[in-house]
């Protein structure tokens, strides 16, 4: 933990300022719903694609995607490479569709398409997974700034909270898309001014680490046999397809972009600039994250606090200096991967470049809660209130809830945040469940797009069927004993590739058997 220069302080609430400012500044006009959810339909596509691309590269991804290509490979890289596909896919066909609807939510023409239930289904996951977002972002950014900055996590959580709150609320979609954009510009600056501080500290430079990762075999993208058992390169290709698919296809944070594009093309072209830049962005994250490796083998003591502090961690209240050292010695790289960006940052970030580092890593943590903020309060605003409540709303009373529902999901998600300091368990399970079923949320919507005849109650079986898919693969590998053989022998990642085949595949087989046992009138 080190105590803030105030210089570096002096960045940091430059950068907090200018954010709210610019909330402040799109507030002039902020004065109907239209303007508030979709910025009246006026961004141009290359800042809408900037801010999928910030919203993207979360906070997770800042500090996680490090992690692993240190205690593995790039295995993980593979994700991204299955991008361009889920994005060919979006701009041919979701991107069209969800512009021809009219409609703000992504979930209303569900139901439509099937019925009240399949709308509420997917405002719930949606909800759900969000709450458990923010909460995760939250806690993860106060984490890594506590150990960076000195101040307790609490204290992080609420300032960024305020001030993401603040300008997400007065500026509106406008807002959240013009401070992404540059918030996107700040975290790959970030990412860039970290990898050049890592590179400069190993002797070699990038042809050591080239050296070091080729002889440890950690530029390997994974096994390429075709077993979905290990995370091979086709389980994670496929898991990377499905999950982009989804987040093109039904998540309410994308989808609401589409229609702030000025046209159909615009937001078509905003799908290829968040690829074209999200691609090698995440390749920039695993090298830097591979050159840590070789850095720390260059100089392996400089490691060593790091895996005291993880086997201290393991160990609990009560141990001895003999048994801290003895666990840390058996560590394997990979147990403490997560925490090596973080301790770099600490230990070899020099004063004046924190304050920039700090501040990349809040816009990568801010980009994405206020987005999720305004999707969610739109989705309430639309798919429950209005439905549910009041469905003759004039449009000040619907910009007055827009307002409200933005501030209470923002401090929802800051007290989810703040829950995980004492709770993080029950938070992990929360996490764990709303993923359960929004696995099911990408079926459905294939299903209803793809199958002109498929009804309600097909539908309504098939989500049923798959959801109870999805369940069973992420349980069962809690069974022992004598039920130890109805275990699913896939990878986790094939849960949503599973779970949506299944939802989808099994709604157009009972739509063939409807079809066939119907009896034509007159017959």
């Amino acid at each position: 933990m080190r105590n803030l220069p105030l210089f570096d302080i002096a960045i940091i609430i430059i950068y907090l300022l200018a954010m709210v400012a610019v909330g402040f500044y799109f507030s002039k006009r902020n004065k109907n719903s239209t303007q508030f959810t979709s910025a009246s339909g006026r961004i141009p596509g290359w800042a809408i694609g900037l801010s999928i691309y910030a919203t993207f590269l979360s906070s997770n991804t800042f500090l996680g995607v490090p992690g692993k290509a240190f205690g593995g490979n790039w295995n993980a890289f593979v994700f991204s490479i299955s991008m361009p596909l889920a994005a060919w896919v979006a701009s041919k066909y979701f991107v069209p569709f969800y512009r021809s609807t009219g409609e703000i939510s992504a979930y209303t023409h569900l139901e439509k398409r099937f019925g009240t239930w399949a709308r509420t289904y997917a405002v719930i996951c949606f909800l759900l997974t969000q709450f458990a977002r923010m909460g995760t972002i939250f806690f993860g950014i106060a984490l890594s700034l506590q150990a960076l900055t000195g101040f307790s996590m609490s204290s992080i959580m609420i300032v960024m909270g305020i001030c993401i709150i603040i300008y997400t609320v007065l500026g509106g979609m406008e807002a959240v898309i013009w401070t992404e954009v540059a918030q996107g510009i700040i975290k790959t600056l970030g990412a860039l001014l970290i990898l050049f501080l890592v590179i400069k500290e190993i002797p070699g430079g990038f042809s050591q680490v080239f050296e070091i990762a080729t002889a440890d075999n950690k530029l390997s993208l994974g096994s390429y046999s075709p077993n979905f058992v290990e995370s091979t390169f086709w389980v994670v290709l496929l898991y990377g397809f499905f999950i982009n698919l989804n987040n093109f296809g039904m998540d309410q944070n994308y989808i609401q972009r589409y229609h702030t594009a000025r046209s159909a093309k615009q937001a078509s072209r905003s799908v290829w600039v968040c690829v074209a830049m999200y691609v090698p962005a995440s390749l920039l994250f695993f090298i830097i994250g591979t050159s840590l490796y070789a850095y720390y083998n260059v100089y392996p003591e400089l490691i060593e606090p790091v895996k005291l502090n993880v086997a201290a961690e393991r160990l609990g209240t009560v141990f001895t200096t003999q048994q801290a050292n003895d666990l840390s010695n058996s560590l394997a790289v990979g147990d403490y991967g997560d925490k090596v960006l973080p301790h770099f940052m600490v230990t070899k970030v020099p004063t004046g470049l924190v304050g920039l580092i700090v501040s990349a890593l809040l816009s990568a943590a801010m980009s994405t809660i206020s987005s999720n903020m305004n999707a969610s309060a739109t989705v309430f605003t639309m798919d429950i209130y209005k439905k549910y409540f009041k469905p003759g709303i004039n449009d000040k009373q619907q910009l007055y809830i827009l307002h409200v529902a933005t501030v209470v999901f923002g401090l929802v998600g800051l007290g989810t945040g703040l829950a995980m300091i004492g709770a993080k368990s029950l938070l992990d399970i929360w996490w764990e469940l709303s993923g359960i079923f929004a696995g099911g949320m990408l079926g459905l919507f294939l299903l209803g797009l793809i199958s002109r005849q498929a009804r309600n109650a097909e539908a309504l079986t098939a989500t049923i069927i798959g959801v109870i898919v999805i369940l069973w693969m992420t349980f069962s590998d809690r069974l022992s004993g004598e039920y130890a053989f109805l275990k699913s022998p896939m990878h986790k990642n094939m849960i949503i590739v599973i779970g949506t085949l299944t939802i989808f595949l099994a709604g157009i087989l009972l739509t063939k058997l409807r079809a066939k046992t119907t009896v034509p009138a007159g017959g």
